[in-house]
């Protein structure tokens, strides 16, 4: 059992208030709010100490690095906006796939990312640059 570190809390504090998938630069961003002096491998050990753990778990994108949310959430898909690359959950899961599926094929699984423009980049907010290739966007 992994001991409960002001780094580690930071961490998974920043997962808990983000309520979206996240980066590790984006956690790494968002915890250093809790943890100034917490650097970037630090947060790769934990991202792997607290997935071992069953606590978070992995979103992969296609095409991607992985992002890390609440392992707790229960199903459902993501959203990526295409112009701040933030990656938001869907909460629901609307679409009966095996009626989709080829007839006499068992769908086991599936995965369904959308892709567009969140609300504030639709709304024309300019984002602007954050730290590790993410986004933050001004508010007026």
């Amino acid at each position: 059992m992994e001991r409960n570190t002001r780094q580690r809390t930071a961490i998974l504090g920043a997962i808990e208030q983000a309520g979206r998938p996240l980066s590790p630069g984006e956690l790494h961003d968002l915890a250093r709010v809790d943890a100034p002096s917490l650097g970037l491998a630090t947060v790769y050990r934990n991202i792997k100490s607290l997935l071992g753990e069953g606590l978070i778990r992995e979103v992969s994108l296609p095409s991607e690095a992985p992002r890390y949310e609440l392992a707790d959430l229960g199903h459902h898909h993501h959203f990526k906006c295409r112009q701040c690359e933030r990656v938001f959950d869907i909460a629901e899961c609307c679409t009966d796939w095996h009626a989709m599926a080829p007839a006499g094929f068992q769908v086991e699984a599936h995965d369904v990312t959308l892709f567009g423009l969140c609300s504030q980049c639709a709304d024309g907010k300019d984002p602007v640059q954050a730290p590790h290739g993410g986004h933050t966007h001004r508010h007026a």
